[in-house]
This record gives structure tokens, C-alpha cells and sequence, in this order.
């Protein structure tokens, strides 16, 4: 079985064809570079995705805080750390950097805030 990819990379945007056979990689063509390669192969075995959401911001001069993790999590679990985030709630003041949640879901992750936001005075 083949599996065809645009590699996001880099602005090139490499049209990539996985070989697969198996459940294993066989082949990649199609990456002009290594970079292009390791997304594919990383892509079939293993996606990992960033996650970048708001929480519930109490007290503050805004009514929601941006938020971001800290390193990429497994595709597979997108919809349990969103669902998870959406449960949030913090008080302000909040700062860039702040962790709302140490190791979310266990997945070695931190949700920090991306955005300086007063309290209410």
C-alpha cells in the first residue's frame, strides 16, 4: 500500500509517496531533503500534532487566556487533551509562560499561557 503526503516542512510542500507493507515503511520517495523524510516516516508511524486553544480567564480584563503546549502530542489524542482544556478555568493575572497544567494527560506536556493579561481592578 502506498500512502501519498505533502510534507509541511518548509515552504516547498514535497509531494511524498509512503510504500508501506505490513505495517512497516518500505520506501519514501518524493522528499528532496532528510527533513522531508523524517516527517513522512513520523507521519505514518507515529503523528504527532501541536495544540494551541484558549481557557476561561476569571477576573481578568480579558474573558479568555491563549494557551499553548509545550511539545507536540500524539494525534491520537487531540480530542482528550482539547476536551480536557476545555474544562479550564484560571484567575487573573496570568503570564506568558505560566503552566495552568503540569504534564497534561501524562503525555510530557505542559499547557502554558501565551499571553500577559491583567486582572479586572
Amino acid at each position: 500500500m502506498n500512502k501519498k503526503l505533502t510534507c509541511i516542512v518548509c515552504p516547498r510542500g514535497c509531494e511524498i509517496e509512503v510504500g508501506i507493507d505490513g505495517g512497516e515503511i518500505r520506501n519514501i520517495t518524493g522528499a528532496v531533503c532528510d527533513r522531508g523524510r523524517n516527517y513522512a516516516a513520523a507521519e505514518i508511524t507515529n503523528p504527532m500534532r501541536s495544540v494551541s486553544s484558549s481557557v476561561r480567564l476569571i477576573g481578568g480584563v480579558l474573558p479568555l487566556a491563549s494557551v499553548r503546549l509545550t511539545s507536540p502530542v500524539p494525534k491520537a489524542k487531540m480530542a482528550e487533551v482539547m476536551d480536557e482544556i476545555k474544562k479550564i478555568s484560571v484567575g487573573a493575572p496570568v503570564s506568558i509562560g505560566q503552566v495552568v497544567v503540569k504534564n497534561i494527560l501524562g503525555l510530557e506536556s505542559d499547557l502554558i499561557i501565551t499571553k500577559n493579561i491583567g486582572k479586572i481592578s
